[in-house]
């Protein structure tokens, strides 16, 4: 299906700007540094999950659903997205959290935590790490039903082939930008995840030839692992909108800047946050855009990239959650 026959709402009122990061490209002597700042998309707090719910809330009214139902870690950029959405559209909205790190749920926590009661959460479960989440999330949904209500299932992230059709569009939003502003980016980079991110710009820069290494720096799994969750939803994201299939040698997904585990903050993380937030007040997140940048910062150190290079960093937003990691980021 072409993308333009998909229904779709629209959160963001314009493309999100492209910056140069002049001060920390001379911080770091490396090559020239960009962003794009997609932590300005719409909806609350802004981040790249706005762009996928897009075209899954579209979907999820096209049903008659009147309750949207997801799942996340418990600082959760995705949930507080999907419920900023569900808000927006006059939806209820439930939410299953996963402990990813075994106790890290507290009901008074700040970041994104407090912001699901905020934006009214019908009902929040919290589920051990490693808990089949599709099963709880069908579970919801059968409580709805029982209700006479109906109930749409969003998966992690948003991170299925329609929800993947954001990223494909921001690829294309990219390269108008880069035309426009006369703008020739030899690298790319991204925080890889629930893999929609990665995987719908890998789709959209190989549909349109733009020939630039797109490099995910991945911020949960082993990279074999990652690299292959990336590629089967590129395959299916390409199958469903009707474009060619990238390669697989075409999937990049570091994995040396995870640390010890999925939200668990590394001193490099925190140099990150600090450098973007002192040199460019740019703030990133802990979890993903803080370990990407990482990444970023990593790969620059070691050469990876030429001296004249033009790196463009895409920044997936997530600043809520800052203020669930006061102690690790304050100085």
């Amino acid at each position: 299906m072409k993308i333009e026959a998909l229904p779709r709402r629209r959160y963001t009122p314009a493309p999100t700007p492209i910056q140069k990061l002049e001060k920390l490209s001379r911080h770091l002597g490396g090559p020239e540094i960009w962003i794009k700042r997609d932590d300005l998309t719409g909806l609350a707090g802004g981040g790249n999950k706005t762009r996928k719910l897009e075209f899954l809330v579209a979907d999820a009214i096209a049903k008659g659903a009147d309750t949207l139902i997801t799942v996340g870690a418990v600082q959760s950029n995705h949930c507080r997205l999907t419920l900023a959405a569900a808000a927006h559209e006059g939806l209820k909205c439930r939410l299953v959290l996963e402990q990813r790190v075994a106790g890290s749920y507290r009901k008074e926590a700040s970041g994104n935590n407090f912001l699901f009661d905020l934006l009214g959460a019908e009902t929040i479960t919290v589920v051990d790490g490693g808990s089949d989440l599709s099963a709880a999330m069908t579970t919801e949904a059968d409580k709805l039903k029982a209700l006479g209500r109906k109930g749409y299932v969003i998966p992690g992230g948003g991170s299925n082939a329609l929800g993947a059709m954001g990223y494909v569009v921001c690829a294309r939003e990219i390269l108008d930008q880069c035309m426009e502003g006369g703008l020739a980016f030899t690298d790319f980079v991204v925080a890889s995840g629930s893999a929609g991110t990665h995987a719908g710009l890998l789709v959209g820069f190989n549909a349109a030839n733009a020939g630039v290494p797109l490099t995910g720096v991945n911020v949960r799994r082993p990279r074999a692992e990652q690299e292959g969750n990336v590629h089967k939803l590129a395959l299916e994201a390409a199958a469903f909108a009707g474009l060619p299939a990238p390669a697989r040698e075409s999937v990049v997904a570091l994995d040396e800047w995870v640390g010890p585990g999925y939200s668990i903050p590394t001193d490099e993380m925190v140099e990150a946050v600090r450098l973007f937030a002192r040199l460019e007040g740019v703030l990133l997140d802990p979890v993903y855009t803080g370990k990407a940048a990482a990444g970023l910062i990593g790969l620059i150190r070691r050469g990876h990239f030429k001296a004249d290079a033009k790196v463009l960093f895409v920044h997936t937003g997530g600043a809520p959650s800052l203020f669930a990691y006061q102690r690790t980021l304050a100085s």
